[in-house]
């Protein structure tokens, strides 16, 4: 799969808890969608720039998914 074809969500919101294997959002109604992107380096940009509003709220995360793993046909859909 070409660069040009991948395709990167950058969302956020505020989770249940701090834990090591904390992913679990708080309220799905409030996840925030910062945007989608084709490359991970505006991904990486654009969720640096999102991650500066945590520092008012600690359970607040900012999270970079790698949609084209779920969406590749040859994957298993575990995005492995």
């Amino acid at each position: 799969m070409s660069d040009e074809q991948l395709l990167h969500l950058v969302i956020g919101g505020e989770l249940k808890d701090l834990g090591p294997t904390a992913n679990e959002f708080k309220d799905l109604s409030k996840v925030e969608f910062v945007g989608a992107y084709p490359n991970y380096q505006e991904a990486r940009g654009a969720w640096k720039s999102a991650a500066q509003k945590t520092v008012d709220n600690a359970h607040m995360r900012y999270f970079i998914i790698h949609a084209h793993r779920l969406m590749d046909p040859r994957n298993d859909g575990h995005g492995h």
